[in-house]
This record gives structure tokens, C-alpha cells and sequence, in this order.
């Protein structure tokens, strides 16, 4: 068995193990090369594969972050793992242990300090270990690679056919505009430059990307994917909500203005706009126990649960 870093000539073998070893979360290759290969913090180093007689027979991908990410920095102590597997007529031989040997090897050589699996933004695939999926793979991370799960992360998911806002929620909304001056609609233009800072301020970078991201697509040429709402109270900024085809999320309300309902509102009308446009069904792919019991009033149920994992070095 050789131990060597990626390359460009692997992808079909590399893809292949990938289909086989993380069987409920295949990716194409057009996703790996805009999510991996063209990721600014992609380096070949991290992602090391198993060679047996000339054959691709397992990988593993890891990301330390060669860029700032805006002005949230290098992160210079850590590392994420977002992928891995060996195929599975090759398991048993210690294949996957040598993978994972070798990066944290090389992470620690780095003055890494600690390594997760796998809340890595912007490009992560899933949030963590599927703890239904991959028991197997959980026993082995816990068992002889030493990392410990920080928490869990649930998948939930809502069938939006002939969906309707529930009358006591609709009438929390008249209430409140009529008696708080709360407005929730569809984002403009004019309202751009409170929202940017908004984000940074209260939910942070990667939440700023993912609104950018979809706020480049919605004033571009392709606005009937998404929907992008703003609650405002009294003209402040309390909120936001944004959809863009079934991926429902995130949203959020201003720290201080939470507990009065106004997300419940934000998600209800994203949902009513949703199947209006014959968008049939909504998910979220990450999310904890609290929101999840807010979601379950709109009709989500929960789809999958996740291991988030890490491991000081």
C-alpha cells in the first residue's frame, strides 16, 4: 500500500470509493471540482489516497485554510475533515487508519491544534457523521482514531403540498404589524446596505456569505429560485429569511428581538411563498433540538442526525 497525495488522474478511481464507502452522501464530479478541486484552500497535500497495486482504494479530505476567510481570519489551530472512505472490499487492513495517520501527522507538523469532522465552511457536504448511516465509521473515530462528538446536528424536511399559514399564526402577523410596526417582505434593493452589516454583526461571516451568494443570484437573472424576506420593526432591521429552491434557510432574528414570535412569522410566510411557486418540498439541512421543535409546527420532521466530531491534536 502507498500513501500519496492527489492527483489530477485519480478523480474517476477517487469518486468511485467515494460512492461506495459514503453511500448516502454520493457526489458528482461536477460538485467535487467546484467543491473541492476549485475550493481557494484546496490543497493536494490534504488529500491523501490509498494506492494497492495501481488502484485508488481509499482517500481522505482535509482542509486547512490557505486564505482568510473575510475578515474572520486564518484559523490557524485547526483543520476539517469533510470526506473519507475505503472501499469496502478493502477494509480491515488498516488502510483507513493510515490515511488518517498521515494527515493528522501533518496537521500536527503544522502546529494544528485540533481537527473536526466536518463543520467547514463555505464547501462542507454534510454537517458530520451519520450516526444511522455509519455507525461503523463512529466506533472507528471514537474508538482507535480518539475523536470525542461536540453535538448533533438534525436534517429535517417538510412536505409543502396545499400548505397554509395556520389562522392563529396569521393572526399574529396582523397583530403585530398593526400594533409593533413589524413588516415582513420580500427583500429590495434600498434594503441591501442595513442588511450586510446586519449579518456580520449578529450571525457572523459565513451566514454574510450565504446571503451573499444568494442575493448575487436574486438581483441577477434568476430571482424565481429564491425567496429572500426581511422583517423590519418600526424601520429597524430584526430579521431575515431566504429559500432557494427546496433548501429552506438559514434565517434568523436579531438576539434581542427573539421570543416574541417573529421567526415563526419569517418561516411561515417563506413556506406559504414556497408553495405558491410549487416548490413541493422544504429542507433544512443543519440545525439543533430547539429549532428543531420550531420547525416541527410548520410541519418538518426530522430526516437525518449527525455526529460533528473532533479530535485535539
Amino acid at each position: 500500500m502507498q500513501i500519496r497525495p492527489y492527483q489530477g488522474a485519480d478523480e474517476p478511481a477517487l469518486l468511485d470509493v467515494w460512492r461506495q464507502a459514503m453511500t448516502h452522501d454520493r457526489i458528482s464530479a461536477a460538485a467535487f471540482r467546484t467543491q473541492v478541486l476549485l475550493d481557494p484552500n484546496f490543497n493536494a497535500e490534504n488529500l491523501p489516497v490509498a494506492v494497492v497495486d495501481g488502484r485508488v482504494v481509499g482517500f481522505l479530505l482535509c482542509i486547512t485554510r490557505q486564505v482568510p476567510y473575510f475578515l474572520g481570519g486564518m484559523d490557524a489551530t485547526e483543520a476539517w475533515i469533510t470526506a473519507f472512505g475505503v472501499r469496502p472490499d478493502y477494509r480491515g487492513r488498516g488502510i483507513g487508519s493510515a490515511l488518517f495517520e498521515t494527515i493528522t501527522d501533518k496537521l500536527r507538523a503544522e502546529g494544528r491544534q485540533l481537527v473536526d469532522i466536518s463543520p467547514y465552511v463555505p464547501n462542507y457536504f454534510v454537517p458530520g457523521v451519520d450516526t444511522s448511516a455509519y455507525p461503523e465509521t463512529i466506533r472507528f473515530l471514537t474508538k482507535r482514531q480518539g475523536f470525542d462528538s461536540l453535538y448533533h446536528a438534525i436534517s429535517i424536511g417538510a412536505e409543502l403540498t396545499g400548505f397554509q399559514i395556520p389562522p392563529v399564526i396569521q393572526a399574529r402577523i396582523e397583530r403585530s404589524e398593526a400594533e409593533d410596526g413589524l413588516t415582513i417582505r420580500p427583500i429590495e434593493a434600498a434594503d441591501i446596505p442595513d442588511l450586510m452589516p446586519f449579518l456580520i454583526k449578529h450571525f457572523g461571516w459565513d451566514w454574510f456569505r450565504f446571503a451573499q451568494s444568494y442575493l448575487l443570484e436574486y438581483f441577477g437573472d434568476s430571482p424565481h429560485q429564491i425567496s429572500f424576506l426581511i422583517a423590519r420593526e418600526k424601520g429597524e432591521m430584526v430579521g431575515f429569511c431566504q429559500q432557494r429552491a427546496e433548501r429552506f434557510g438559514p434565517f434568523g432574528v436579531r438576539p434581542d428581538c427573539r421570543n416574541r414570535g417573529i421567526g415563526r412569522m419569517l418561516l411561515f410566510k417563506c413556506l406559504e411563498i414556497m408553495s405558491a411557486r410549487q416548490v413541493f418540498f422544504a429542507y433544512f439541512l443543519w440545525t439543533d433540538e430547539d429549532a428543531a421543535r420550531l420547525y416541527s409546527l410548520a410541519g418538518f420532521k426530522r430526516r437525518r442526525e449527525f455526529a460533528v466530531m473532533r479530535k485535539n491534536l
